[in-house]
């Protein structure tokens, strides 16, 4: 949920050049990938970029993005309590339900020839998911939520790699916020919550249309990280990373 800030490329080039891959940055977003990157797109809303990754055989589309992060909707419900309209009106009033929107009107070309070249939409998406906020999965006195940034991919055809690969979200829930942080810091008009517990989700996503099969997906971290110094720590987010292994048709 870390907040956007301007950036350099240098970060992504460090990486690729270290591993000798490819990487396309733009403002706080990049890329990296072992197989070539070619014919890049611009920033869209301010919050995505996107790239053709050649396969070889083959080619896909990947499409990474970072939406805003105020507010933020666990809090609103865990701490505010708001109702399921008010929480999506904040939805709005973040900015992230028009960012998703401009998203994928982009990727509509994208999502047309989805059939023959598999498209990829991942990132922080600084939000949760309508499909583990259910009716079944109650999360801090909610049962079904229609988060926007999740349903919108879903009415596009793009599917949640995470959650095929484990459909219980009580089971697995696979939360990527916060590998570090486990109480809550403050800030947000919360402070009366500071010292609570911090609301852990998932608001990180590899979401795919096209012919891609899902061999695996799991939420990753290193060690325990810490939140009081986190300078030590070998993890290097505060946000867990989702690996998801697709098998290419």
């Amino acid at each position: 949920m870390a907040s956007p800030v301007a950036a350099s490329a240098e970060p992504a080039q460090a990486l690729a050049t270290a591993l000798g891959w490819s990487y396309f940055q733009n403002a706080d977003t990049a890329m990296l990938s072992r197989y070539p990157i070619t014919a890049t797109t611009p920033t869209v809303a301010g919050s995505a970029l996107a790239a053709r990754i050649d396969l070889g055989s083959r080619s896909l589309r990947l499409w990474s993005a970072h939406l805003g992060y105020t507010p933020y909707g666990p809090y609103d419900a865990c701490f505010g309590h708001l109702t399921v309209q008010q929480l999506l009106d904040r939805e709005a009033y973040s900015g992230r339900t028009g960012q998703i929107n401009d998203i994928l009107a982009a990727m509509a070309p994208d999502l047309a020839a989805s059939a023959s070249t598999p498209v990829l939409l991942t990132g922080d998406f600084n939000a949760p998911s309508h499909l583990d906020w259910t009716a079944a999965n109650a999360r801090c006195g909610y049962g079904a939520v229609p988060w926007p940034t999740s349903t919108a991919p879903a009415n596009a055809g793009l599917t949640d790699s995470y959650r095929q690969a484990h459909p219980d979200p009580a089971r697995d829930p696979g939360n990527t916020w916060s590998a570090v942080d486990k109480t809550f810091a403050g800030g947000y008009g919360y402070d009366a919550h500071k010292g609570e517990p911090e609301p852990q989700d998932r608001i990180d996503f590899i979401h795919y249309r096209g012919p891609l099969t899902v061999l695996s997906s799991d939420a990753l971290w290193e060690g325990t990280p810490s939140q009081s110094d986190p300078s030590g720590n070998a993890w290097p987010s505060d946000h867990a990373a989702v690996l998801t292994v697709f098998a290419v048709s």
